[in-house]
């Protein structure tokens, strides 16, 4: 009884969501948490929210809940809106809560340009041209003059089990390799990418300690072309096929700078980019019958 009462209580927003269901996974041991639905909690229904931290003692809140984010989803006319309203009906109950680490997004910076090795201190040189980015931007500039705990985590690329393999690159490559069919790539570009299991360590640390800063740039330092990354997973065990990229060049790039992040973690390690590609193969080659390209 003492060691639950001691816990800390984290509520996280977008919980059956990629991110939100393996964080979900990752902390449950660690503190109480509670990861509502949508029927249990409408984020869009400011009534809803303030019954919710009414009702609950609520030290820590994550939100990874986003409207229209994915890929796989349908274009959402009303997303900025309803991403605002969202952030919004949460942050305004800031008198019953701690802390709050909101997920951001390297798109904050406008992807409409290659980001190359971007830093936080480029952050609004531009505005962001897309409707997701520019939510994620409106975002970050309340939090950069926000007065009370509140972070934001820059996320660039994630990788790990249970994205929508039919969209995220290396999950994609992965699969295809365990099906035994081409690794096609549209077109070759450098990328930044964090394990969510390393991820998932970075968000932890986050809620013990209080950050130096607003925000931070969530990547590894590693900026490495797709097509390097196919190779390495053409090398893993299994059928030889090929790789094929569609377009020539180099489309925009999409990494950071992580020193900010790095210097805060300290004695912080990212798991090794081979053995994180290789707990993967194994996680998806365990559950081949289920790919359905």
């Amino acid at each position: 009884m003492a060691e639950s009462i001691m816990k800390k209580t984290i509520l996280l927003t977008g919980g059956s969501g990629y991110v939100g269901s393996n964080l979900s996974r990752f902390l449950s041991n660690s503190y109480t948490l509670y990861a509502p639905s949508h029927q249990e909690l409408d984020l869009l229904d400011g009534k809803s929210v303030d019954w919710y931290f009414h009702s609950h003692r609520i030290d820590v809140v994550i939100h990874a809940a986003v409207v229209g984010g994915s890929r796989s989803e349908e274009y959402v006319s009303d997303s900025v809106v309803r991403n605002l309203r969202i952030f919004f009906n949460i942050v305004r109950n800031r008198k019953r809560f701690k802390k709050m680490i909101h997920f951001g997004s390297g798109a904050e910076y406008d992807k409409s340009v290659s980001l190359r090795s971007v830093s936080e201190r480029e952050f609004d040189r531009r505005i962001p041209s897309d409707d997701y980015g520019f939510f994620k931007y409106v975002s970050a500039k309340y939090i950069e003059a926000s007065n009370f705990p509140i972070v934001n985590l820059r996320i660039f690329g994630l990788f790990g089990p249970g994205e929508d393999y039919r969209l995220r690159f290396v999950s994609n490559m992965i699969c295809r390799k365990v099906l035994g069919v081409p690794l096609e790539i549209h077109q070759d570009a450098y990328f930044d990418y964090v394990y969510i299991k390393d991820f998932a360590r970075i968000v932890d640390y986050f809620i013990r300690h209080d950050p130096k800063f607003k925000s931070y740039n969530v990547g590894s330092g590693r900026r490495m072309r797709l097509s390097s990354i196919a190779r390495k997973i053409y090398a893993l065990p299994g059928a030889r096929t090929r790789i094929t990229i569609a377009k020539k060049g180099f489309y925009r790039e999409y990494t950071c700078d992580n020193a900010k992040i790095v210097r805060e973690l300290g004695t912080f390690r990212f798991t090794d980019f081979d053995t994180a590609l290789r707990e993967l193969f194994d996680w998806y080659a365990q559950r081949k019958s289920a790919i359905k390209l």
